[in-house]
């Protein structure tokens, strides 16, 4: 049956459904996993890297985090290439913002024209929606710090934990499970973070070459993104280990 409708981005199917869209995220649903935890001092961000083959040159920069403007920034799941586009329509926004107002823009403000743009993407013929899902990690003084996800419908929403990518759902349940407070500290949610990540992730044995982990803080009035090296990475595994053993124990 829908085969009849899935040509088009534009055809509803009787049932209401959009399955160009529904595509898009299923191809999402195939990509490393990327995570988001908001915590009353800070946000963070994490996800898997996937290597297709032994004999691939490592990245210079990451492909799964990237920094939108010096107050936001965003992991992504997806195809890398559609991500590209959506992060350098993204920055041009913040720019602009900033050039007409003198300040940065605010962190909703941001997502909702991105998504904006997404959603056009799933309205015209001749167009196919962004196979990409994002979550932007932000602080402005209006609202804090702040969790978004969006999806390629151009639906956004903030959240406190969530996940996308691969075994969404079963980080998201373990996310359910052991983020029980109103707001956590920045430490409990990067061990938050790792423990999901190490659960998860389709590697057997979680290192430091294999994810990414970054997190957005306030330091002197200022917000500042920073991106954790592999030395970091393996303290954070480290004191997981070291933590999970004392609760076995």
């Amino acid at each position: 049956m829908s085969r009849r409708y899935d040509s088009r981005t534009t055809i509803f199917s009787p049932e209401g459904r959009l399955y160009q869209v529904e595509y898009a995220m299923e191809a999402i649903s195939h990509a490393g996993t990327a995570l988001g935890v908001l915590a009353s001092d800070g946000v963070v961000l994490a996800a898997e890297k996937k290597s297709t083959s032994k004999l691939l040159e490592p990245a210079k920069s990451s492909e799964k985090m990237y920094m939108i403007d010096e107050h936001v920034a965003c992991a992504v799941a997806g195809i890398t290439a559609d991500a590209n586009i959506l992060i350098n329509q993204a920055r041009l926004h913040a720019q602009r913002h900033l050039y007409n107002y003198g300040e940065a823009q605010p962190v909703e403000q941001l997502v909702q024209r991105l998504c904006d743009e997404k959603q056009l993407y799933t309205q015209y013929g001749g167009l196919r929606p962004f196979g990409v899902s994002m979550l932007y990690a932000g602080w402005d003084k209006i609202h804090g710090f702040q969790l978004y996800q969006s999806d390629p419908s151009g639906n956004y929403n903030g959240w406190k934990a969530t996940c996308i990518g691969a075994n969404e759902k079963g980080a998201n349940s373990l996310l359910k499970q052991e983020y029980k407070e109103a707001s956590i500290p920045l430490s409990a949610a990067l061990q938050l973070a790792i423990k999901v990540l190490t659960k998860t992730a389709d590697a057997t044995t979680l290192t430091p070459d294999k994810f990414d982990i970054a997190t957005v803080t306030l330091v002197n009035g200022r917000v500042k993104y920073t991106q954790f090296n592999e030395t970091e990475s393996q303290a954070l595994l480290d004191m997981a280990k070291a933590e999970s053993a004392s609760a076995d124990a």
